[in-house]
């Protein structure tokens, strides 16, 4: 397609920042609110491209071509994008941690999806995929702005660095994916789907890397983020929605994992990073009811529901889970079809009929 949407996703939800911003000592208030005003200023830009375009918007710094094509930029601190070129495709490791995981990160991204899905880049045409670190100052999170990634530090007192987890990197690489293929609205349940489907391939990703079964897996988004002083193992879990952190400075994990507790709010875009839980936890059900290894038959359900012409910009939780009920029937046979439809009636999904 070629095109791709202006998300301004970020990784981490706004709610998470109010609550550090309200309840932090005065250092941990500065960088939350900080951040918050950055975050802000994307949303903007992303309503903004939506209103003039539709949500498109052409791609990245580099030219598409052939094969991979990084390059890593360094904000040193500062909010202007893309920054210094510290490391280009096939150039050796640099000293900066940040620089060679955010590098290795594009890698295995752009690798799974041409390995698994034979998907040339985000776009399926070969885009240059770019990213920058050092993005701010104490900057607590990254985000996928349409064009490229950017990772901050971190205040190294809840957060560490954002590019320390790989499916974080690959979770906003997807959104370009979803924005080129599907362009879900961020926004209510659409956009929790959006979020759900970068939580789902994020982990796959990371379960590729390592080359784990569904079985193995830890299912966590955002393992390594949070420094020792969190009482939390990640910014979400897949596997047990609202059990990633219980802390008395950010409170406890508030995903639902069924409808039963579906969130119905005007903040967060109506809840996107929060009610994702439920299709998160109907992907996990499925991909263990499959077994093997989750991106053979779960994830290509979901890679083609992604795809499939009929997908709304404005999909339910209940027709998204319609056409990946469908999908596993066409791709693979009635036992997936059943087994995909099971998992969404274990979240409160009607998927058929």
């Amino acid at each position: 397609m070629g095109r791709l949407s202006h998300c301004g996703c970020c990784i981490l939800p706004p709610e998470l920042l109010l609550r550090i911003a309200r309840n932090g000592n005065p250092s941990q208030r500065e960088a939350a609110l900080d951040t918050l005003a950055v975050d802000h200023t994307l949303r903007l830009g992303r309503a903004t491209w939506q209103l003039l375009d539709g949500g498109t918007r052409r791609g990245l710094f580099g030219i598409s071509g052939a094969g991979k094509q990084r390059s890593i930029y360094d904000a040193h601190g500062a909010e202007a994008l893309p920054g210094r070129l510290v490391r280009a495709e096939g150039a050796a490791a640099q000293a900066d941690v940040e620089v060679n995981e955010a590098y290795d990160g594009l890698g295995a991204t752009f690798d799974f999806f041409a390995d698994v899905y034979d998907r040339n880049s985000i776009d399926d045409a070969g885009l240059h995929l770019d990213a920058t670190v050092h993005y701010g100052r104490r900057y607590d999170n990254a985000f996928w702005n349409g064009r490229q990634m950017v990772f901050g530090d971190g205040d190294a007192e809840i957060f560490n660095r954002f590019t320390i987890s790989l499916d974080v990197i690959a979770h906003e690489l997807t959104h370009g994916v979803t924005g080129d293929e599907a362009r879900l609205v961020y926004l209510g349940q659409a956009g929790a789907l959006n979020e759900s489907v970068s939580d789902v391939f994020g982990s796959l990703v990371k379960q590729y890397a390592r080359r784990e079964r569904a079985a193995d897996a830890d299912w966590l988004i955002g393992a390594g983020l949070f420094t020792a002083k969190v009482h939390g193992v990640a910014l979400r879990s897949m596997k047990a929605p609202g059990t990633a952190y219980d802390d008395p400075l950010l409170g406890r994990d508030p995903q639902p994992a069924t409808m039963d507790g579906y969130v119905r709010t005007q903040a967060d875009d109506g809840g996107v990073h929060t009610n994702s839980g439920i299709p998160n936890h109907a992907f996990y059900l499925a991909a263990i009811a499959l077994g093997g290894y989750a991106w053979e038959k779960a994830g290509r359900i979901w890679y083609e529901t992604l795809r499939d012409k009929r997908m709304k910009p404005t999909a339910t939780f209940r027709q998204f889970a319609r056409l990946t009920v469908q999908n596993a029937a066409h791709f693979f046979g009635n036992a997936e079809r059943q087994a995909v439809a099971a998992a969404w009636a274990e979240v409160g999904i009607k998927a058929t009929g």
